[in-house]
């Protein structure tokens, strides 16, 4: 039988990167009494994964839950809150969590008003007919305009299909940093104005307690003392700790299993409990080998619920074992079955990642959502002591039902200072992109949005900054598959490769440097193949850089500790990712992370280049 669960609200806090939803949970935490008065918190403390916090971004959706009390019966309500990703990349956890839920938060910045993954969000809480409160959040800023962005937001709302119901949202205006929130711009001194619309306007669970058993696996998560744990969704009936059930997975089997521990969520904390009943969101541990998209049923009748479908991956690369000359120097799992454990194992929790196994045994295609998404993979395993390398990220294509080639294409907004805009326009025009729209911002920035081959867009978010002198602002979502934009050129600059091992030193760099721009500086090993700089000009140029001077009296010995060098260019991960070339691989060990030629021998790698170019004349 069909009832309303007064008791409780199950809600997605979603928006576009930066607009906030973390430091939103932190407020909605802290002002509901989940802490003790003396508990030390951190700021982002839903973020409690290492690369969120080094990164400032969410790439994990996370459960908590806060209490409040009915201010007409005076009774608890359990408010469980899922904290979702705000970047494209990761657009895959956002998905599957909203079939957790019953209603959402949208966070909209009131200075830049709707933004790119804004649209995403809202488009995937709108298909699975959630309702929305709005959340105008950064009220304070000086360039605020929440009018603007209150009309802009209905806009897109209207855009988007919604329905009349969910077009009439209440709105709620923010500063989250402050914990504070008003029904209009002039803010109370804290956030219970949202709390009491979040009472009102979320709709309860409406379930069935005493149907068949059904639990979707939406999340999975990993406790210390027992293991590997599923979180999910009661969508009917009842679940006991320790209770048979049949386990659906994605492939059509039933195995049977049991749920030996079961949890509900409090706060930062998971709440051992006996039974939970449909609507609650739980966490089960002692089942293993479990999968996200999986069913726990009722053994006596089992039926299996929808599974989680996210959009298919645009971007690939290649994960391979490390074939440098400093393999196994560093890392601590290498070989090609190490690896494939790691890579398959990562798709049980990340599930809008695809890993391929090809004709090599020690290479796998892993597509993703985009570099940033492989990239987050690339740094987890390095810093879980893996050692391996990867090649160039390629976009993938598509054929239509006319044999005509497909490629994908973004949507890309940018931000940038009056004077750069030149800059820009010129970059994206050469990577084949189309401009939709282009106004001014104020305060001498100007938007534009942009229509761009995701091929194109591949290794230009640092040329970007460096030509906006990382002043500019850059978002992209997937917009769809298209025809060929044709032939681009993406990257004008050459390598500079090293011909010989060995230790660099301060007098052979100081040549180099007249070529271009080095990555390394002296003292450092380097192996014939390897990418020590970048040349001005477009082709690579093989160079000595352990070349030592040749010493004839004292004065000449002390020449070296004169020498005064620029400092090397330093690249993060995502930046060496980037900078790849087709015919190059990035190096990656738990310490460091290298450039290198894919054919290493400086001879053959130029009988490889002039074969090819004599090819390319006969076509």
């Amino acid at each position: 039988m069909q009832m309303i669960r007064t008791d409780l609200r199950n809600i997605a806090i979603i928006a576009h990167v930066d607009h906030g939803k973390t430091t939103l949970v932190d407020g909605l935490l802290r002002q509901s009494h989940t802490f003790r008065e003396n508990q030390h918190v951190e700021e982002r403390v839903m973020d409690s994964n290492d690369l969120e916090r080094e990164r400032g971004i969410t790439i994990l959706a996370k459960n908590t839950a806060i209490t409040l009390n009915d201010p007409g019966t005076g009774k608890p309500i359990k408010i469980n809150i899922v904290d979702t990703p705000g970047h494209a990349d990761f657009g895959g956890e956002v998905e599957r969590v909203m079939n957790m839920v019953d209603g959402v938060l949208l966070l909209v910045d009131a200075a830049e008003g709707p933004m790119p993954q804004t649209r995403f969000v809202l488009k995937k809480a709108l298909e699975m007919g959630h309702k929305a409160v709005v959340v105008i959040n950064k009220v304070d800023r000086k360039d605020a305009e929440p009018s603007r962005v209150l009309n802009e937001t209905f806009d897109l709302f209207i855009e988007l299909g919604a329905s009349e119901e969910q077009a009439d949202f209440p709105v709620v205006y923010a500063q989250a940093t402050a914990g504070r929130a008003g029904l209009t711009p002039e803010l109370g001194p804290d956030l219970q104005p949202m709390f009491d619309v979040i009472l009102q306007h979320i709709p309860a669970p409406n379930v069935d307690a005493e149907a068949p058993l059904q639990l979707l696996v939406t999340m999975l998560g990993y406790d210390d003392y027992r293991g590997v744990t599923a979180i999910g969704r009661v969508f009917a009936g009842k679940i006991k700790a320790g209770q048979r059930l049949a386990r659906m997975t994605t492939d059509g089997r039933n195995l049977p299993e049991s749920a030996k521990y079961l949890y509900t969520f409090q706060g930062l904390n998971k709440i051992e409990i006996e039974e939970a009943s449909a609507g609650d969101i739980v966490s089960l541990a002692g089942l293993d080998g479990i999968a996200i998209g999986e069913t726990l049923a009722d053994p006596n009748n089992a039926l299996a619920l929808p599974t989680i479908k996210v959009e298919e991956p645009t971007v690939r690369m290649t994960f391979g074992v490390n074939t440098s000359p400093f393999s196994g120097r560093e890392g601590k799992w290498g070989t090609s079955r190490k690896i494939r454990e790691r890579l398959f194992e990562e798709l049980r929790t990340n599930v809008a990642l695809r890993v391929e196994e090809t004709d090599s045994a020690e290479n796998f295609l892993v597509s993703g959502r985009g570099e940033l998404h492989l990239g987050i993979l690339i740094e987890t395993m390095r810093r879980e002591g893996y050692e391996f390398q990867v090649s160039r990220p390629e976009v993938i294509f598509h054929k239509a039902e006319d044999g005509a080639l497909l490629e994908p294409y973004e949507e890309v907004h940018i931000e940038t200072s009056n004077d750069t805009v030149g800059a820009v326009v010129e970059m994206l025009g050469t990577r084949r992109g189309l401009m939709q729209e282009m106004h001014d911002a104020g305060q001498g920035m100007t938007r534009m949005v942009y229509i761009a081959p995701t091929r194109g867009l591949l290794g230009f978010r640092y040329q970007f900054l460096t030509s906006t002198r990382g002043a500019g602002v850059m978002h992209t979502i997937f917009h769809g598959y298209d025809e060929m934009a044709g032939p681009m050129s993406t990257r004008t600059t050459g390598s500079l490769v090293a011909w010989e091992a060995g230790e660099t030193t301060a007098y052979a760099l100081k040549n180099a440097e007249e070529r271009g721009t080095l990555f390394l500086g002296p003292g450092v090993s380097v192996y014939e193949g390897m990418v020590v700089g970048e040349n001005s000009r477009g082709a690579d140029m093989p160079i000595n850089v352990c070349k030592k001077k040749h010493l004839t009296n004292i004065r000449s010995a002390r020449g070296d500790m004169e020498i005064r060098l620029t400092p090397p260019r330093q690249m993060s991960l995502d930046e060496a990712v980037e900078y790849l070339a087709d015919d190059e691989l990035l190096e990656v060990t738990p310490e460091s992370f290298r450039i290198r030629k894919r054919i290493l021998d400086t001879d053959e790698r130029g009988k490889q280049t002039k074969k090819a170019k004599e090819l390319l004349e006969e076509a």
